[in-house]
Protein backbone atom coordinates (compact mmCIF):
# COMPACT_ATOMS: atom_id res chain seq x y z
CA UNK A 1 0.00 0.00 0.00
CA UNK A 2 2.62 2.66 0.55
CA UNK A 3 4.32 2.01 -3.02
CA UNK A 4 0.65 2.57 -3.77
CA UNK A 5 -0.01 6.03 -2.30
CA UNK A 6 3.47 7.54 -2.93
CA UNK A 7 2.67 7.79 -6.72
CA UNK A 8 -1.10 8.92 -6.27
CA UNK A 9 -1.78 12.43 -6.93
CA UNK A 10 -4.36 14.14 -4.91
CA UNK A 11 -7.83 16.06 -6.37
CA UNK A 12 -7.50 19.27 -6.63
CA UNK A 13 -9.90 21.40 -4.62
CA UNK A 14 -12.53 22.43 -6.49
CA UNK A 15 -13.61 25.93 -4.60
CA UNK A 16 -15.45 28.06 -6.32
CA UNK A 17 -13.15 31.19 -5.70
CA UNK A 18 -9.92 30.98 -5.68
CA UNK A 19 -9.71 31.57 -1.51
CA UNK A 20 -12.83 29.21 -1.13
CA UNK A 21 -13.39 26.68 1.45
CA UNK A 22 -16.65 26.32 2.20
CA UNK A 23 -17.71 27.56 5.88
CA UNK A 24 -17.83 24.45 7.63
CA UNK A 25 -19.09 24.30 11.56
CA UNK A 26 -17.78 21.33 13.62
CA UNK A 27 -19.91 20.26 16.47
CA UNK A 28 -19.44 16.98 18.84
CA UNK A 29 -21.98 16.41 21.34
CA UNK A 30 -25.11 18.27 21.89
CA UNK A 31 -26.34 17.96 25.62
CA UNK A 32 -26.83 19.42 29.06
CA UNK A 33 -23.57 18.27 30.43
CA UNK A 34 -21.67 19.96 33.29
CA UNK A 35 -18.61 18.06 32.86
CA UNK A 36 -16.59 19.30 30.34
CA UNK A 37 -13.11 19.18 30.41
CA UNK A 38 -12.50 19.32 26.37
CA UNK A 39 -15.08 21.61 25.80
CA UNK A 40 -17.14 19.47 23.10
CA UNK A 41 -20.83 19.17 24.31
CA UNK A 42 -23.15 22.45 23.67
CA UNK A 43 -26.34 22.70 25.29
CA UNK A 44 -29.45 22.24 23.09
CA UNK A 45 -30.49 25.17 24.36
CA UNK A 46 -27.79 27.19 22.77
CA UNK A 47 -27.95 24.74 19.77
CA UNK A 48 -30.79 25.80 18.77
CA UNK A 49 -30.00 29.66 19.41
CA UNK A 50 -26.99 29.25 17.15
CA UNK A 51 -29.17 27.36 14.05
CA UNK A 52 -31.84 30.42 14.78
CA UNK A 53 -29.12 33.06 14.14
CA UNK A 54 -28.14 31.40 10.92
CA UNK A 55 -31.68 30.81 9.66
CA UNK A 56 -32.16 34.34 10.76
CA UNK A 57 -29.02 35.63 8.73
CA UNK A 58 -30.25 33.75 5.72
CA UNK A 59 -27.96 30.81 5.70
CA UNK A 60 -29.26 26.88 5.84
CA UNK A 61 -27.18 24.33 6.95
CA UNK A 62 -26.92 21.42 5.37
CA UNK A 63 -24.14 18.11 4.95
CA UNK A 64 -20.96 18.42 3.36
CA UNK A 65 -22.42 15.97 0.55
CA UNK A 66 -24.59 18.85 -0.19
CA UNK A 67 -22.43 21.81 -0.03
CA UNK A 68 -19.88 20.32 -2.15
CA UNK A 69 -22.65 19.41 -4.78
CA UNK A 70 -23.68 22.63 -3.96
CA UNK A 71 -19.75 24.25 -5.11
CA UNK A 72 -19.06 21.88 -7.69
CA UNK A 73 -22.57 22.93 -9.22
CA UNK A 74 -21.42 26.34 -8.69
CA UNK A 75 -24.62 27.19 -6.76
CA UNK A 76 -23.11 27.40 -2.95
CA UNK A 77 -25.31 30.56 -2.35
CA UNK A 78 -25.48 31.07 1.55
CA UNK A 79 -24.85 27.14 2.51
CA UNK A 80 -22.89 26.38 5.73
CA UNK A 81 -21.35 22.75 6.10
CA UNK A 82 -23.11 21.51 9.56
CA UNK A 83 -20.61 18.97 10.94
CA UNK A 84 -21.25 16.39 14.20
CA UNK A 85 -18.01 14.09 14.88
CA UNK A 86 -18.17 11.08 16.85
CA UNK A 87 -21.39 9.71 16.41
CA UNK A 88 -22.97 10.64 20.12
CA UNK A 89 -26.22 9.50 20.18
CA UNK A 90 -27.90 12.96 21.24
CA UNK A 91 -27.58 13.85 17.78
CA UNK A 92 -30.89 12.08 16.99
CA UNK A 93 -32.06 13.00 20.11
CA UNK A 94 -30.71 16.78 20.72
CA UNK A 95 -29.77 17.76 16.95
CA UNK A 96 -32.11 16.43 14.41
CA UNK A 97 -35.47 17.95 15.55
CA UNK A 98 -34.10 21.51 15.54
CA UNK A 99 -32.46 21.19 12.18
CA UNK A 100 -35.55 19.40 10.54
CA UNK A 101 -37.38 22.95 11.97
CA UNK A 102 -35.51 24.99 10.03
CA UNK A 103 -35.44 22.78 7.09
CA UNK A 104 -31.33 22.10 7.72
CA UNK A 105 -29.77 18.79 7.16
CA UNK A 106 -25.98 17.76 8.44
CA UNK A 107 -23.49 14.87 8.22
CA UNK A 108 -22.38 12.72 11.33
CA UNK A 109 -19.21 11.43 11.67
CA UNK A 110 -19.43 7.75 13.43
CA UNK A 111 -16.79 5.25 14.43
CA UNK A 112 -17.56 2.20 13.02
CA UNK A 113 -16.42 -0.25 15.80
CA UNK A 114 -17.97 1.74 18.47
CA UNK A 115 -21.20 2.03 18.03
CA UNK A 116 -23.47 1.09 20.47
CA UNK A 117 -20.83 1.74 22.98
CA UNK A 118 -19.45 5.12 24.18
CA UNK A 119 -16.37 7.32 23.59
CA UNK A 120 -13.67 5.80 25.72
CA UNK A 121 -10.90 7.64 23.79
CA UNK A 122 -11.79 10.62 25.86
CA UNK A 123 -10.26 9.58 29.00
CA UNK A 124 -10.84 12.48 31.51
CA UNK A 125 -14.47 13.19 29.84
CA UNK A 126 -17.94 11.71 31.11
CA UNK A 127 -18.82 8.71 29.17
CA UNK A 128 -21.55 9.66 26.32
CA UNK A 129 -23.69 6.82 24.63
CA UNK A 130 -22.99 6.34 21.19
CA UNK A 131 -25.65 6.27 18.02
CA UNK A 132 -26.72 2.46 17.78
CA UNK A 133 -26.28 0.31 14.51
CA UNK A 134 -30.34 0.51 14.34
CA UNK A 135 -29.85 4.54 14.39
CA UNK A 136 -27.04 4.74 12.23
CA UNK A 137 -29.16 2.73 9.77
CA UNK A 138 -32.29 4.86 10.61
CA UNK A 139 -30.67 8.37 10.04
CA UNK A 140 -29.03 7.73 6.46
CA UNK A 141 -32.64 5.77 5.57
CA UNK A 142 -34.03 9.62 6.03
CA UNK A 143 -31.11 11.14 3.61
CA UNK A 144 -28.47 12.24 6.99
CA UNK A 145 -24.96 11.75 5.64
CA UNK A 146 -23.21 9.18 7.30
CA UNK A 147 -19.48 9.16 7.06
CA UNK A 148 -16.51 7.74 8.94
CA UNK A 149 -14.70 8.82 11.57
CA UNK A 150 -12.70 5.72 11.67
CA UNK A 151 -12.85 2.29 12.62
CA UNK A 152 -11.67 3.38 16.36
CA UNK A 153 -11.12 6.63 16.93
CA UNK A 154 -7.29 6.62 16.23
CA UNK A 155 -5.16 9.56 15.43
CA UNK A 156 -3.67 8.77 12.02
CA UNK A 157 -0.53 10.34 11.41
CA UNK A 158 2.66 8.24 11.93
CA UNK A 159 0.20 4.89 12.11
CA UNK A 160 2.01 1.85 10.59
CA UNK A 161 0.17 1.28 6.83
CA UNK A 162 -1.80 -1.33 7.83
CA UNK A 163 -3.51 0.25 10.46
CA UNK A 164 -4.15 3.37 8.66
CA UNK A 165 -5.68 1.20 5.97
CA UNK A 166 -7.66 -0.73 8.40
CA UNK A 167 -9.30 3.19 9.90
CA UNK A 168 -10.02 4.34 6.46
CA UNK A 169 -10.65 1.61 4.34
CA UNK A 170 -12.33 -0.78 6.35
CA UNK A 171 -14.50 1.80 7.95
CA UNK A 172 -15.69 2.67 4.99
CA UNK A 173 -16.90 -1.08 4.00
CA UNK A 174 -18.31 -1.78 7.15
CA UNK A 175 -20.30 1.47 7.28
CA UNK A 176 -21.84 1.18 3.37
CA UNK A 177 -22.67 -2.30 4.55
CA UNK A 178 -24.72 -1.10 7.19
CA UNK A 179 -26.00 2.06 5.36
CA UNK A 180 -26.60 0.20 2.08
CA UNK A 181 -25.05 2.87 0.38
CA UNK A 182 -21.92 5.17 -0.36
CA UNK A 183 -20.32 6.72 2.18
CA UNK A 184 -18.30 9.68 0.65
CA UNK A 185 -16.74 11.25 3.66
CA UNK A 186 -14.07 10.74 5.58
CA UNK A 187 -13.62 12.77 9.08
CA UNK A 188 -10.04 12.87 10.75
CA UNK A 189 -9.59 11.53 14.43
CA UNK A 190 -8.86 15.10 16.57
CA UNK A 191 -8.41 16.44 13.66
CA UNK A 192 -4.73 14.95 13.27
CA UNK A 193 -3.68 14.75 9.81
CA UNK A 194 -0.99 14.29 7.28
CA UNK A 195 -0.24 13.76 3.78
CA UNK A 196 -0.02 9.22 3.92
CA UNK A 197 -3.27 10.07 5.45
CA UNK A 198 -4.78 12.42 3.36
CA UNK A 199 -3.29 10.15 0.33
CA UNK A 200 -5.08 6.83 1.98
CA UNK A 201 -8.23 8.28 2.49
CA UNK A 202 -8.27 9.41 -1.75
CA UNK A 203 -6.97 6.08 -1.96
CA UNK A 204 -9.80 4.73 -0.39
CA UNK A 205 -12.30 5.93 -2.39
CA UNK A 206 -14.15 8.57 -0.23
CA UNK A 207 -14.99 11.94 -2.30
CA UNK A 208 -13.78 14.33 0.37
CA UNK A 209 -12.48 14.32 3.88
CA UNK A 210 -12.30 17.71 7.02
CA UNK A 211 -9.77 18.44 9.21
CA UNK A 212 -9.87 21.61 11.48
CA UNK A 213 -7.29 23.92 10.72
CA UNK A 214 -5.83 26.06 7.55
CA UNK A 215 -3.20 23.81 7.13
CA UNK A 216 -0.80 24.03 3.87
CA UNK A 217 -2.83 20.15 3.78
CA UNK A 218 -6.12 22.08 3.11
CA UNK A 219 -7.58 21.00 0.21
CA UNK A 220 -10.51 18.53 -0.77
CA UNK A 221 -9.14 16.12 1.82
CA UNK A 222 -8.67 17.83 4.42
CA UNK A 223 -11.31 20.62 4.27
CA UNK A 224 -11.10 23.21 7.14
CA UNK A 225 -13.88 23.60 9.53
CA UNK A 226 -14.88 26.20 12.47
CA UNK A 227 -15.26 24.77 16.07
CA UNK A 228 -18.42 25.90 17.54
CA UNK A 229 -19.05 25.57 21.37
CA UNK A 230 -21.14 26.85 24.12
CA UNK A 231 -20.29 30.05 24.31
CA UNK A 232 -20.42 30.62 21.19
CA UNK A 233 -23.74 32.99 20.80
CA UNK A 234 -24.16 35.43 17.63
CA UNK A 235 -21.52 37.84 17.76
CA UNK A 236 -18.97 35.06 18.21
CA UNK A 237 -20.30 33.26 15.28
CA UNK A 238 -19.96 36.26 13.39
CA UNK A 239 -16.34 36.84 14.41
CA UNK A 240 -15.59 33.41 13.28
CA UNK A 241 -17.24 33.79 9.83
CA UNK A 242 -14.99 36.77 9.26
CA UNK A 243 -12.28 34.72 10.17
CA UNK A 244 -12.86 31.88 8.34
CA UNK A 245 -12.19 34.64 4.99
CA UNK A 246 -9.12 35.41 6.69
CA UNK A 247 -7.59 32.10 7.22
CA UNK A 248 -8.18 31.23 3.66
CA UNK A 249 -6.28 33.90 2.35
CA UNK A 250 -3.01 33.32 4.93
CA UNK A 251 -3.48 29.98 4.00
CA UNK A 252 -3.15 30.19 0.25
CA UNK A 253 -0.17 32.61 0.79
CA UNK A 254 1.53 29.84 2.71
CA UNK A 255 1.19 27.38 0.46
CA UNK A 256 2.55 29.78 -2.63
CA UNK A 257 5.28 30.68 -0.65
CA UNK A 258 5.83 26.63 -0.21
CA UNK A 259 5.06 25.76 -3.97
CA UNK A 260 2.42 23.59 -2.47
CA UNK A 261 -0.83 22.88 -4.85
CA UNK A 262 -3.76 21.92 -3.76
Amino acid sequence: MAAELSHLRLPQQSAGRRYGAPWVLMYHSVADEEDDPYLLTVSPQRFAAQMRWLASRGWRGVSMRDLLAAQAAGQPGRLVGLTFDDGYADFARHVVPVLRGYGFTATAYVVADRLGGDNGWDVKGPRKQLLTVEQVRELAGSDWEIGSHGLSHRALPGVPAHVLHAEVRDSRRALEELVGGPVTGFCYPYGAVDEPATRAVAAAGYDYAVAIGHSVLAGRFALPRCYVGDRDGAWRLRAKRGRHGLRDVVTELRRAGKGIER
